[in-house]
């Protein structure tokens, strides 16, 4: 999410010598690029974010701004607020906030790399690298998605003409609308049915997206013959890879495509392009192990599954559904295969998992899997036992208790021992905090000496001295004025700024991020971008929340900055003087310099004039 979002959302990204935060890591085809901070700007000042987020969330007019219940919680009241003339977003329920580029990042689950180049694409403009050079996607991914997309059409028409994959998929409950909306296929008998699709069976482009293989004898054949195809899609919904499920009693049951350049099974889910509607309504996203599983629950009206791809959970995967739900719930069988599945999927969460995210698990009762369970019991019952599920913190704790003898001094020893790593992994401090007490209460030792014993720093300390802030009711509005017209900023005297308030150090920032592009007239969703991660966040997303709503008259800016400015030199002067003043108490008159003395009197007749005209 943009600037201000939940923390779980904020982005951080590198930094390298002469590109601010904005130029983002790229790894395509083997080579390091950038995206040149020149050509973001110019994307996000062509790209229309009304446009843009309408398509997805209907917008209505507002006075000068648009709204819409937010996408991103849910919420009867519309607070989610876009301003077509600054060109962000923000939720005043939530606090998302963000450009065009953040919302495809939230709402889409796409990567910042996708999320250009997707904005790139609507705007008819190639993505450039470090070089200026374009970059585009690269023609060789282009030509896999586009073979992956013809094997995909020819697999569904398949389906149509094989009694035994239709009466199979009936057998299973499946009707021809979720095989339609799933893009279901059928890959006939033999090695050779892809030739009468591609013309060039012998392409080797076939056999780098994973659709044709070469035997020991050099001999080429089709991968996958006798299956109901499951096409993988990424978040865009374009096919990158297939999951194929034998028809009969041959081995292996489920057969995936290998990775390729388009296709890396840590980092997909299957589903997720036809659940993510039902995911954000629910909050919630289900994630089960099978192809068929997913299917059956959609049939059944439990639409926000999603399913592994054969491998262990990784933290790339919780991550992009963390970005589309509060809560994870894992669902696995419940014997002892099960429950290490469960637990591979928790400690991939532990480094993703922040606050208000929650994950939980669901274990099924023996011989049972979703795709039998909801045929069977209905989705109601699929429902309750998700709304039921094992919360992350007990899971966590009973698995660690339960390899232990805590009857003994050396089984408490050894739960802390376990839990250390664990504890360390974790992202959400206040989820760690509870864990600690509770491992406090089963091990005997108090919570600081299992804060020690874990390396964890105390999460009660003593309060540091609460800094002065200095002139927030000018500084906020100094913010807002900046913002609305940036070109002020080569007119402010930033050595008049306090040095303790957080207002003022976002000023400065603000004054150094506009000063160094050139024209110094930088729109605000590219500032946004700009300005991404910094210490000062949180409070220009509240300063660019105000002026959504508090903007200045266009006439009436400039005396505005004028009048700003004048008590920037004022709070300056009653500063200087009583520095002055302080000095003159301890050491008198002659303990200051002659450049003081002169600065004292100055102070005092400035002070003077000041009390004179009050």
């Amino acid at each position: 999410m943009g600037v201000g979002g939940p923390a779980s959302h904020r982005r951080r990204w590198p930094e390298r010598a002469g590109f601010s935060p904005v130029a983002r890591w790229l790894t395509e085809q083997g080579e390091d690029r950038l995206i040149p901070e020149s050509f973001i700007q110019e994307l996000l000042y062509r790209v229309d974010l009304v446009d843009l987020i309408d398509e997805h969330v209907p917008l209505k007019k507002a006075g000068a701004n648009y709204v819409a219940c937010c996408p991103f919680h849910n919420e009867k009241s519309p607070s989610f607020t876009v301003s077509p003339s600054k060109q962000f977003y923000h939720c005043f329920g939530c606090g998302a906030h963000g450009n065009a580029i953040g919302f495809l990042i939230e709402y889409s689950g796409l990567g910042f790399v996708d999320a250009v180049r997707e904005l790139a694409g609507r705007a008819a403009m190639e993505v450039p690298d470090a070089r200026g050079a374009a970059s585009g996607r690269g023609p060789q991914l282009q030509v896999l998605a586009e073979l992956m997309a013809r094997a995909a059409k020819f697999y569904y028409e398949q389906l149509k003409g094989s009694e035994r994959a239709i009466r199979y998929l009936k057998d299973r409950g499946v009707s021809g609308e979720i095989a339609r909306r799933f893009g279901i296929g059928y890959a006939a008998e033999g090695g050779q049915n892809l030739a009468r699709v591609f013309e060039d069976h012998a392409n080797v482009e076939l056999q780098l997206a994973g659709l044709v293989i070469k035997d020991e004898r050099g001999r080429l054949y089709d991968r996958f013959r006798d299956r109901v195809m499951f096409p993988i899609c990424s978040q865009k919904g374009e096919v990158i890879a297939f999951g194929g499920r034998v028809l009969g009693q041959g081995e292996p049951k489920y057969l995936n495509s290998p990775e390729t350049p388009l296709f890396e099974k840590g980092r997909e889910v299957f589903g997720l392009p036809q659940a993510r509607v039902a995911i954000r309504q629910a909050g919630t996203v289900i994630v089960v192990e099978g192809y068929l599983d997913v299917v059956a629950l959609a049939q059944h009206g439990v639409e926000n599954s999603v399913a592994t791809l054969g491998t262990a959970t990784t933290v790339t995967q919780v991550q992009k559904l963390l970005r589309q739900a509060d809560r994870i719930v894992f669902c696995f069988d419940g014997d002892a295969a099960g429950r290490k599945a469960a637990w591979r999927a928790l400690e991939g969460s532990l480094e993703v998992l922040a606050e208000p995210k929650s994950i939980a698990f669901v274990f099924l009762p023996e011989g049972e899997d979703p795709d039998s369970l909801v045929r069977q019991r209905g989705a109601d019952a699929f429902r309750a036992l998700t709304t039921q599920a094992t919360p992350l913190s007990e899971f966590f704790l009973r698995e660690l208790a339960g390899h232990c003898d805590l009857a003994s001094a050396e089984g408490r020893v050894r739960l802390i021992a376990e839990a250390k790593p664990l504890l360390g992994r974790l992202q959400s401090s206040m989820l760690r905090l509870q864990l600690v007490k509770r491992l406090a209460e089963l091990s005997g030792f108090s919570q600081a000496e299992v804060e020690h014993l874990c390396d964890l720093r105390p999460a009660v300390q003593s309060a540091p001295g609460r800094a002065r802030r200095q002139a927030p009711s000018l500084l906020r509005p100094l913010l807002r004025l900046l913002l609305q017209k940036p070109r002020l900023a080569s007119e402010l005297p930033v050595e008049l700024l306090p040095d303790s308030s957080a207002e003022a150090n976002a000023v400065r920032m603000l004054c150094e991020t506009i000063r160094s592009t050139p024209g110094g007239d930088l729109p605000y969703s590219a500032l946004l971008e700009r300005l991404q991660g910094g210490e000062c966040e949180e409070v220009l997303r509240a300063a660019a929340a105000e002026l959504m709503h508090q903007p200045f008259a266009e006439d009436e800016v400039d005396a505005e900055f004028a009048g700003a400015v004048s008590k920037l030199r004022e709070g300056n002067h009653r500063r200087t003087f009583q520095l002055l003043q302080e000095k003159v108490h301890r050491l008198g008159v002659g303990g200051l310099s002659s450049e003081e003395k002169q600065r004292y009197l100055q102070a005092i007749g400035v002070r003077g004039n000041a009390d004179g005209d009050g």
